[in-house]
């Protein structure tokens, strides 16, 4: 699942007797809460949630080598899916005319990306255009809140579905374009499991973003090697 008005994404949570484990691959990421462990497939967005004797055999099988260490998440406290935001947004003048045309651009290019091809890879085909800056220098905060709040601008403007993958999507190709990048962040946060895609500046903070995003461990990033989606 993922935060607010961001996309939902279902998670299968494997914790009974005689059900199959799922192995982790090059294609996925592993991270491990208080109580669960998380499976996400970069090519699929498929996304398992393991419980009980599942999490006890996955953990003794990484423990035995023969799994991939996951990435710790901490839990920050049960929120129940909840957490208090403010009743109005913050007021921002809109960005730079260059920014915003660019921004158009990007958006469009993500959602072409997004509806081109196999519709079981769509999550795959966004998390790698998403990375394609990763090997650019970071975004300083101020590239970085402008690409943010360029492609928001742009998202509006445009008659189509714009959740937080979408959206950092575009805001990572539109930092790429201006020779800036390794921004996009993909993670996890517990009590209860939740997925969400961001933007982060050169310290790696989120940008643009709600307070609790920090909640969120990053277990995918730009500079990350990703399975090559088809």
């Amino acid at each position: 699942m993922v935060e607010g008005r961001r996309e939902s994404r279902s998670a299968d949570h494997l914790g009974g007797e005689g059900r199959v484990i799922p192995v982790p691959t090059a294609e996925t990421r592993t991270a491990v809460t208080d109580r669960a462990g998380v499976i996400v497939n970069y090519r699929t967005g498929a996304t398992v949630v393991l419980a009980g004797g599942a999490l006890d055999e996955w953990l003794s099988a990484v423990r035995q080598g023969n799994a991939p260490r996951p990435v710790v998440v901490t839990s920050p406290g049960a929120s129940w899916g909840t957490h208090e935001t403010a009743a109005r947004l913050e007021s921002h003048g809109p960005p730079p005319w260059p920014w915003r045309v660019a921004a158009l651009a990007c958006v469009a290019l993500t959602l072409t990306v997004r509806q081109t091809g196999r519709s079981e890879h769509r999550f795959g085909r966004l998390v790698r255009l998403a990375s394609v800056g990763g090997a650019l220098p970071p975004a300083s905060a101020v590239h970085a809140r402008t690409a943010v709040r360029s492609v928001r601008w742009a998202a509006r403007a445009i008659p189509a579905r714009v959740a937080c993958l979408e959206e950092s999507t575009a805001a990572s190709v539109l930092l790429a374009v201006g020779g800036r990048g390794n921004a996009w962040r993909h993670g996890v946060a517990a009590d209860p499991i939740r997925l969400h895609a961001w933007i982060c500046d050169e310290h790696g903070r989120p940008v643009e973003e709600p307070g609790h995003t920090g909640d969120y461990t990053p277990i995918n990033t730009a500079n990350s090697s990703g399975a090559e989606p088809r």
